[in-house]
């Protein structure tokens, strides 16, 4: 059984050269540090540090972007099919959401003076589950139907954090659009399969704002 699933798998997407240990170790590095400087950063804005920043980004309303779901979204998918592997793509997110947690956290507890356990535990919890997605998002970069459908799930959530479609149609943030667009960058492919890839997202996510009210 085992077999067969890895041939399916490989069908799909095969891993690339494997990487040196030292590659490795840096890139994890650099997930942590990126995931540690993102949640003090996170932490800083939902402090209010938001009303000091120039005008424009008050204007973006950048400080409950990053407290929403779809830039988060955005960068483990990143982080996800640029691994060269699936299981590095586990490890770099595992690395990054956990540290990101973990300076959300230390900068509440030391700089803020109170630390909320049940919500950091929650988000922990969160980030131990990370891999998981990681792992099948890996394969979004591959080819034939099953990395389509990958690829639209994610176009297809974060389509739903950037337009409200089932009560009328309108933007809910800016920002979030442009993460969209990012998104569709990142997962690129050829204009026939990408058109499949982007109707089958528009799918999704009228199903998902139909079954899961707007979460951001």
């Amino acid at each position: 059984m085992k077999d067969r699933i890895d041939k399916a798998l490989s069908d799909i997407r095969k891993p690339e050269e494997e990487l040196s240990m030292g590659s490795k170790i840096l890139i994890s590095v650099i997930c942590a540090i990126a995931g540690i400087a993102l949640g003090v950063m996170q932490k800083w804005l939902d402090s209010g540090a938001v009303n000091e920043m120039p005008y424009i980004f008050q204007r973006l309303d950048i400080g409950n972007y990053f407290g929403r779901f779809a830039i988060w979204i955005l960068l483990g998918t990143i982080l996800s099919v640029y691994a060269s592997t699936p299981v590095r793509a586990a490890i770099n997110s595992f690395v990054f959401f956990l540290s990101m947690v973990a300076g959300y956290y230390l900068y509440s507890n030391f700089v803020l003076g109170f630390l909320p356990r049940t919500y950091m535990m929650i988000w922990i919890a969160v980030a131990f589950v990370s891999p998981l997605p990681a792992f099948f998002c890996w394969y979004a970069k591959g080819k034939g139907i099953m990395a389509i459908l990958i690829s639209a799930c994610i176009l297809g959530v974060l389509f739903s954090q950037a337009f409200l479609i089932t009560q009328g149609f309108y933007v809910t943030h800016l920002l979030e659009v442009i993460t969209w667009l990012t998104g569709v960058v990142v997962l690129m492919r050829k204009p026939k399969e990408m058109a499949l890839e982007l109707g089958l997202s528009l799918v999704i996510a009228v199903v998902y704002q139909l079954f899961i009210p707007y979460w951001g």
